[in-house]
Formats: C-alpha cells, structure tokens, sequence
C-alpha cells in the first residue's frame, strides 16, 4: 500500500486507478445511510438535546488526544504533543472526562492530527483514491493512516467492558451526531448532486489537500471534516 501511495495522479490531480470498486463501495454506503445512518442521526439529533450532543462531541474528540500526541511526537511538533497532553489532561480531570472543554475557554486549543498527516510529513505521497466500507472517502495513503492509528491508539488497550464500552459508544455518537448537524450539506452532496461519487471525492480530497498544506501537488470540503460515513 505504501508503494501505492507514490503513484502518479491523473490530469485533473485524481489519481482513482480502481474507480468501478470505488463507485460500487459508493453505492453501498449511500444505501446505508438511506436506510440506517440517516434515520439513526435525525432520530438522535431530535431526541438528544444540542447540549448533549456537545458533550458527546467534546468526549469523542478527547478520547482522540492520546493518539493526537503520538503523531506530534512522531511529526517532531514538541509544542503539539505538549499542548494536546495538557488538553487532555485538563478536560479528563476539570471537563470531567472530557464532556466538557474547559481547556479551550483558556485557549489551549486542539492541534488536529492523524499518522495519514505523519505519512504526509515523511513524503509519502496521496497514492490512489479510495472509497472504504462504512468510512467513505480516503486514499491509500490516508487507509494506511487509519489502520495504524486505530492500531496504535492507547485507548484501545481499555480491557474493561463498562470503560471500552463508553468509549466506542462516544466515538459512535459523535458521527452519528456529525451526521445529523450537517445533514444540509451531505445530503445535497449524496442525493441531489448528478454524480454524488465524484462530488465526495473532489470535496474529501480538496479538503484533505488544505489540511495538508495546500500545496498543488498534494493540494480537496468534507461535509463534516472526515466524520462522513456515507
């Protein structure tokens, strides 16, 4: 996959050598979110009040500090690690498990990171896009990123059922609850562009290009910023 991720990109910057597996990964995701994800978020979103759905939000993003601050460290970002370990620490202990984010009413914000960003750090390029089951949009590089993160995530070492439990259940809401808030914007992407496909990919990768830096080489409006199993 790593070999993968140096190949070249078309004309228009996409580089999508397995585009009939990709669409068809495409169509079972739409379905999906026809038939379970979308009726799932609005049946939770109008439940569960927005306070709520904001602490289960703030939980989710603590749970993603940890592996946060292993790809700073990996990144050489001392300053990151040291700022997402001190977020982390104040929101688990003051923001009670990190429902709540005091750290960032004192402006110690998230420096946002995956080891698709450390992959990117170390020149390895976007390689070809893929649509992954339940996931959506990534690229080769972006799949080997979330592989090693979910991998090397500490929390996932949590052996208790009442602790694993509440973290899968957090991280679960939060992209139930993304789907829900930004309920305008996917779905005018998955059902009422002409070709919702190629929609997904051009914003996902114009999007992920940004976060990288933007450059032209490696330069794409995720509907809620990676959240968005379609």
């Amino acid at each position: 996959m790593l070999t993968a991720c140096g190949a070249p990109q078309g004309p228009d910057g996409v580089y999508d050598p397995i585009e009939p597996v990709n669409r068809a990964v495409h169509g079972v995701n739409k379905g999906l979110d026809t038939v379970i994800v979308n009726p799932v978020a609005q049946t939770y979103g109008t439940v569960l009040p927005q306070p709520a759905r904001q602490g289960v939000r703030n939980f989710a993003d603590n749970l993603g500090l940890p592996s946060a601050v292993l790809n700073n460290l990996l990144q050489f970002k001392l300053q990151d690690a040291f700022v997402n370990s001190a977020r982390f620490l104040f929101n688990s202990t003051i923001g009670i498990g990190g429902l709540f984010d005091p750290a960032s009413t004192i402006g110690v914000e998230e420096r946002d990171t995956d080891f698709g960003e450390t992959l990117h750090i170390w020149g390895v390029g976007e390689g070809a896009y893929l649509e992954l089951p339940l996931l959506g949009p990534s690229t080769s590089r972006d799949a080997v990123g979330t592989l090693v993160d979910f991998v090397t995530d500490p929390l996932n070492a949590v052996g208790s059922h009442p602790e694993a439990d509440a973290i899968v259940g957090g991280r679960v809401g939060a992209r139930v609850g993304d789907r829900y808030t930004y309920s305008d914007s996917i779905d005018s992407v998955l059902y009422e562009s002409t070709d919702s496909y190629a929609q997904s990919r051009s914003i996902y990768l114009q999007n992920r290009r940004f976060e990288l830096g933007g450059a032209s080489d490696d330069a794409y409006f995720d509907p809620y910023e990676d959240s968005y199993a379609e």
